[in-house]
């Protein structure tokens, strides 16, 4: 049975169903947007043990697979990817059948971002893909690591030392990926913060209080203040699932 989810602010409502939460999270139409999903205590910690899913219940694993629904692409940096243990991005029988319900492919691009290419080409991620993956990268990169990534994902430089992600948003946009979904991490959300490209924060609050020195959601050398506006309150018991778009 799935975890209730009521909608607080606005149009309260009362145990959305998933077409409801997936009306609730719709992507703008005709534009190209870039999402984030993080999950944070409530003293700002963005893992426990150094894993986000640590953090996060019942609801708020649903509502996250519910947000790849309906993507073109779902980015992740390379490191978040293997130290969350990231598999294929195989959406389930049910996402799958949505998806072509609405004139999407069946399952969304899996876009990696790494300036080292520290990757397994052998890796589930690349031998298990439904969809060929897209990993970006920078001229610096190991030449010898790109070769052995090209025959199972496209690899694209956008940067000599550091991933231009201005041109990556633009590549993908190219690609016809415009609903862009991003899962992290803390790193690469600060780097769009600065590239000033970040659209949407889809954040779940968990009720816990975790101190030690666990990272916050955005972290990078340079402030990048971004004005964000209130779009919707979720509840699941006493969690809240919140959703800021740039105001």
């Amino acid at each position: 049975m799935s975890p209730r989810i009521d909608r607080l602010w606005p149009n309260p409502d009362a145990d959305l169903d998933d077409e409801a939460l997936l009306a609730a999270y719709a992507f703008p139409a005709d534009q190209a947007w870039l999402r984030m999903n993080f999950v944070s205590s409530l003293d700002g910690a963005a893992t426990r043990e150094e894993l986000s899913a640590g953090l996060g219940d019942e609801a708020d694993h649903r509502v996250f697979d519910l947000l790849r629904r309906p993507a073109h692409a779902v980015l992740v940096a390379a490191g978040t990817a293997r130290a969350e243990g990231y598999g294929a991005m195989r959406l389930d029988d049910a996402s799958a059948r949505w998806r072509e319900s609405q004139g999407l492919a069946p399952h969304p691009v899996f876009a990696l971002v790494t300036r080292s290419l520290h990757v397994d080409p052998t890796s589930p991620v690349f031998a298990d893909a439904p969809v060929r993956p897209v990993v970006y990268t920078v001229a610096s990169a190991p030449s010898e690591r790109r070769a052995a990534l090209e025959p199972v994902a496209d690899v694209v430089v956008t940067g000599d030392e550091s991933v231009d992600l201005r041109a990556l948003r633009d590549d993908l946009a190219a690609r016809g990926c415009t609903r862009i979904h991003s899962e992290g991490g803390p790193s690469f959300f600060g780097a769009c913060l600065t590239a000033g490209i970040v659209d949407e924060l889809c954040l779940t609050l968990a009720p816990t209080l975790e101190g030690g020195d666990a990272a916050r959601i955005a972290g990078d050398t340079q402030s990048a203040p971004t004005s964000m506006r209130l779009a919707s309150v979720l509840r699941a018991r006493d969690e809240l699932l919140l959703r800021y778009v740039r105001g």
